[in-house]
């Protein structure tokens, strides 16, 4: 049984060296355990230090892509040298890297796919009230979306089973944490969220450049991810709030046309019509999305045959 540490790095050659030499040699049920480093186009010594520290595998890119595809990448690799469980931790040391093990052993239970590290969020002197609070109505949002028992969605502290890590995919630049927890469910995966501890950070979060970038860009991946993953029930929702418009301006219409003088409601009447049309249209678009959305899947089945085979 092989552990893979996956650690996504973008000019982390103060906080590095930490977090390498914390993270553990031996765990309970896993015969090898080996370290990945992918790197996002660092301009520091990151990967001079990574080497020096003896990590097993070094992804490297030529140029800064983000988080959502650098951590991809890693996971990638992971896959290819032959990794049955991989950990995927921060670079800046904020994980405690004795919680790997925590995070690893639902998974050789066969109690889980999927395990996300849920940190002590009001314990967290670094956290703003504010951030403490979207960190907790984010996770409530993701729960709901994805029907799943998480408790603390942006957490990057998780653990993938091989088949897990074959299946997800990522589509958003900005961070595969909402993502990859709403695909898990649709894709049939195991979530299990476990308490983890947190330690000291070395740096602000560069996904948090200021909280309003933060909720606009969270807002749309959720956003995105809705319709991507649950087509049919967002242009529902839309399309049902539109024709009861409709239905409620129809009712408004013949109330007055039968109990009333009938003259001066026709304009409820032309937009009750206009609404009730529109409603159905987009009924109809979330039929169609649905559709896209189960070719997507059959194209996502194929996908996964083929990395097994590859990887083999």
């Amino acid at each position: 049984m092989k552990l893979i540490i996956q650690i996504p790095c973008y000019n982390e050659e103060v906080a590095l060296p930490v977090t390498l030499s914390q993270l553990p040699r031996h765990i309970d049920g896993i015969d090898e355990i080996e370290v990945l480093v992918s790197d996002d186009g660092s301009t520091d010594r990151t990967i001079e230090i990574a080497k020096s520290y003896g990590v097993n595998h070094i992804v490297t890119t030529t140029h800064h892509r983000g988080l959502a595809r650098t951590f991809m990448a890693g996971i990638q690799k992971a896959i290819s040298e032959g990794a049955d469980i991989i950990v995927n931790t921060d670079a800046d040391n904020q994980y405690n890297a004795d919680d790997i093990e925590k995070l690893v052993k639902p998974i050789l239970e066969k109690r889980a796919d999927i395990v996300i590290g849920a940190r002590p969020i009001k314990e967290i002197k670094q956290f703003s009230k504010l951030k403490k609070f979207l960190q907790y109505f984010g996770s409530k949002i993701v729960k709901l979306l994805s029907s799943s028992a998480i408790d603390d969605a942006p957490s990057g502290f998780r653990a993938f089973s091989r088949e897990a890590a074959l299946a997800i995919n990522v589509f958003d630049n900005y961070t595969y944490t909402i993502e990859t927890v709403v695909q898990s469910k649709i894709k049939g995966l195991h979530l299990l969220s476990v308490p983890i501890r947190v330690n000291n950070t070395y740096r602000k979060s560069r996904l948090v450049k200021n909280i309003f970038t933060y909720i606009q860009k969270n807002s749309f991946t959720i956003l995105r991810m809705f319709i991507i993953y649950r087509p049919f029930r967002f242009f529902a929702i839309i399309g049902g709030f539109i024709f009861l418009l409709g239905l409620i301006l129809m009712g408004r219409f013949l109330f007055y046309y039968f109990f009333g003088s009938g003259n001066g409601y026709i304009q409820s009447l032309i937009i009750s019509s206009i609404l009730l049309i529109t409603g159905f249209q987009t009924f109809i678009f979330g039929v169609l999305a649905d559709l896209l959305a189960i070719n997507r899947k059959l194209i996502e089945d194929v996908q996964i045959r083929t990395k097994r085979l590859e990887n083999k």
